[in-house]
C-alpha cells in the first residue's frame, strides 16, 4: 500500500552512456515528486518565498533496483511518513509502470528551518495539523519495513 504522488516519462537527456536512466536524475524526479507533498503541508516553494519558511534534506539513503530507459513510465508512490517537532523523515518509491518492478526508491529526513534566520525550526500548528490529518487518513497505507534511516522521531 502507499499513496500515488505523480508520474514521470524518462526524457533522453537524463539517460546516460549506459543507455538507461542516470542516478542524479533518479533524484531529481524523487524531488519533484517531493515538492508535491510539501505543498500539501503549506511547506513547499510558496512557503519559502512568502513566509521564509522552508524544509532541508539532511540525509538521504537511496536504492537502485532495476533500470528504467528513455520513454519508460514511472510511478512515484509515499510509502512512509512521520514527523516530530522539527523534522519529516519519509519513503518514496519508483515504480515503472509497463512492469511494475520497483526502480527506485529514497527514504529522507528533513529539517524544517526558518530561512531568514538560517536555523532550524519548530513547526507551527497549522502545519502540524496539515501534517497530522495527513497520517490520519493515510496511515494504513504505510509501511515502516526497511526503513534504513534510524526513525527516532518524537511528537
Amino acid at each position: 500500500m502507499s499513496v500515488h504522488v505523480s508520474n514521470e516519462i524518462i526524457k533522453s537527456e537524463w539517460t546516460d552512456y549506459n543507455n538507461h536512466l542516470n542516478m542524479a536524475y533518479y533524484v531529481l524526479i524523487f524531488d519533484v515528486a517531493w515538492e508535491v507533498i510539501l505543498k500539501k503541508f503549506n511547506m513547499g516553494e510558496h512557503s519559502a518565498k512568502t513566509s521564509g519558511m522552508s524544509t532541508m534534506v539532511v540525509e538521504t539513503r537511496t536504492t537502485y533496483d532495476s533500470e528504467v530507459k528513455e520513454g519508460d513510465e514511472v510511478e512515484i508512490l509515499l510509502t512512509f511518513f512521520d514527523h516530530d517537532k522539527k523534522r519529516i523523515h519519509f519513503k518514496l518509491e519508483m515504480i515503472e509502470k509497463k512492469t511494475k518492478k520497483l526502480s527506485s526508491t529514497i527514504e529522507m529526513l528533513s529539517l524544517f528551518v526558518d530561512l531568514n534566520k538560517r536555523k532550524v525550526s519548530e513547526f507551527d500548528e497549522e502545519r502540524i495539523n496539515l501534517m497530522e490529518n495527513f497520517i490520519k487518513e493515510n496511515q494504513g497505507k504505510f509501511k515502516k519495513d526497511n526503513l534504513q534511516i534510524l526513525n527516532k522521531l518524537k511528537k
